[in-house]
């Protein structure tokens, strides 16, 4: 079992930045891939973009390519979600997700675990 905590969502300016962590406990957080969605209102939840348990493959959706930024730390049992460049249609609330595996995953089923979420509104 893996619990999940997110936090560092909050409120900012358009063209901000924000930082996400994604803190696990449970099992070894280095064999799990992570990905990280977002769910805004009235729209499904949808994939942002993932990393594999080495860290050495991440993986964007088109619409946040080059202004988000993946990153772990295996020895704290954390992924980072860096962005910037904030837009209002990032609004949403933004979910981490563990899975065992290596391959990319890119949909929420392929995931085991996850987070509460934590919420980022970005205003224009």
């Amino acid at each position: 079992q893996v619990q999940l905590v997110e936090s560092g969502g909050g409120l900012v300016q358009a063209g901000g930045s924000l930082r996400l962590s994604c803190v696990a406990s449970g099992r070894t957080f280095s064999a799990y891939a992570v990905g990280w969605f977002r769910q805004a209102p009235g729209k499904e939840r949808e994939f942002v973009t993932f990393i594999s348990w080495d860290g050495r493959t991440p993986y964007y959706a088109t619409s946040v390519k080059g202004r988000f930024s993946i990153s772990r730390d295996n020895a704290k049992n954390t992924v980072h979600l860096q962005m910037n460049s904030l837009k209002p249609e990032d609004t949403a609330v933004y979910y981490c997700a563990a899975a065992v595996g290596s391959a990319l995953l890119v949909g929420e089923h392929d995931y085991d675990y996850w987070g509460q979420g934590t919420q980022v509104t970005v205003s224009s």
